[in-house]
């Protein structure tokens, strides 16, 4: 591919996942305004992450079955309308039921990996992959900054409102630049497709073994962004500041380009190990973000480094499995990486809630080991 079409690709995935995550800096502020309790607000991120595993399951596979242009396109329009029906919602449910929208629909970026892959050479598919994870890193962790900034400068509903008319853009300049795509399924249907999905898990070890990783480091991930803002927000800095702290999370991005090389080059377990030891290590600058904002910033770079560079070497590693099945194959890994972020979504506001910013860190820590251990055992490639 054209280098133009794989940045195109990296700006669509980025734009599309960028929407689960804008909630993250405003949930005290979405809280309060619609009057959800504190203790529970982290289900906001905990619905959207569910929402997603669910379009992993149900639709992302049909990227194997339907045209791709045409599927990508269609769910990105119905991504904006869901976004809208968060930005308008009057209480606590509809906006639950619009995160929840926003996470199943989000579930375009998954595809978006998935052509990619299939469109690239092989001996050049972890570059093309490690290059449009880089658009979704980015979109992942320069949402914080942007919904942050928008939020103090128009409220939390201008984000959903301002993402909701760049997705329709979007959604129109790939219908017209991507190239349509022969859907692949030979006439399979949809029961047998979403069977076949299932399958994946019983017939292929080093799927497994990579979602298990997905999920554990996934939920490390979400345990730290998942909360941040709260102790923040404590410490009485604005939406903007919150969110700019995304800003340093963003350096994970440069850690997925390279990976893929290396995954091409046969260093993918290698990658893994440092990536994994990196991960738990990082969580020892964390524990004293509320003495110095500077170690908030060495931590969460470390960290998304570390994500990251396991993230793009385990999707380089499992799309050649079976590549008529990449779409499949791709969302049910992802469905490990969404329950993962829920759990740390989930787990990390309800820690924080009884033991503070010190439970949430050895939270983090212990989801982190986990994944060494893991890989150790399983001596993940």
């Amino acid at each position: 591919m054209r280098l133009g079409v794989v940045l195109l690709f990296a700006v669509a995935a980025g734009t599309a996942v960028a929407t689960i995550y804008f909630a993250q800096p405003l949930l005290v502020t979405m809280g309060a305004d619609l009057g959800i309790a504190a203790s529970t607000v982290g289900g906001i991120v905990t619905l959207t992450q569910l929402g997603y595993g669910l379009g992993l399951f149900l639709l992302v596979p049909l990227g194997d079955l339907l045209e791709r242009r045409r599927l990508v396109t269609g769910l990105l329009t119905l991504l904006a309308v869901a976004e809208l029906v968060a930005a308008t919602a009057a209480n606590g449910l509809v906006l639950l039921a619009g995160m929840t929208a926003i996470g199943v629909l989000a579930v375009v970026t998954q595809l978006l990996v998935a052509f990619a892959a299939s469109l690239a050479d092989p001996a050049g598919r972890g570059r093309v992959v490690g290059l449009v994870t880089t658009g979704v890193v980015l979109g992942i962790l320069l949402a914080r900054t942007v919904s942050g900034a928008l939020a103090d400068v128009a409220g939390w509903r201008a984000v959903y409102v301002v993402s909701a008319g760049v997705t329709v853009l979007i959604a129109i300049v790939l219908y017209r630049v991507l190239p349509a795509s022969a859907p692949a399924g030979d006439g399979m249907s949809y029961r047998r497709l979403l069977r076949s999905t299932l399958s994946l898990f019983a017939e292929e070890p080093v799927f497994r073994t990579r979602g298990t990783l997905a999920l554990l480091i996934f939920a490390a991930f979400g345990t730290l962004w998942s909360s941040v803002a709260l102790p923040l927000s404590e410490d009485g800095l604005s939406h903007t500041a919150i969110g700019a702290f995304g800003l340093a999370g963003a350096a994970g991005a440069l850690a997925a380009a390279p990976a893929g090389r290396l995954a091409d080059r046969g260093r993918a377990q290698w990658t893994t190990g440092l990536a994994l030891g990196l991960l738990l290590v990082s969580w020892l600058p964390l524990g004293f973000t509320r003495a110095s904002l500077w170690a908030l910033v060495a931590g969460a770079i470390l960290l998304d480094l570390a994500v990251q560079a396991v993230h793009v070497t385990s999707q380089t590693l499992i799309y050649p499995l079976r590549p008529d099945a990449g779409s499949r194959l791709i969302g049910g890994y992802m469905i490990f990486y969404s329950v993962g972020s829920g759990v740390g979504a989930i787990g990390s506001t309800a820690v924080y809630a009884v033991a503070g910013w010190t439970g949430v860190c050895l939270l983090g820590a212990a989801f982190s080991a986990s994944a060494l251990a893991v890989w150790s055992v399983k001596g993940a490639r």
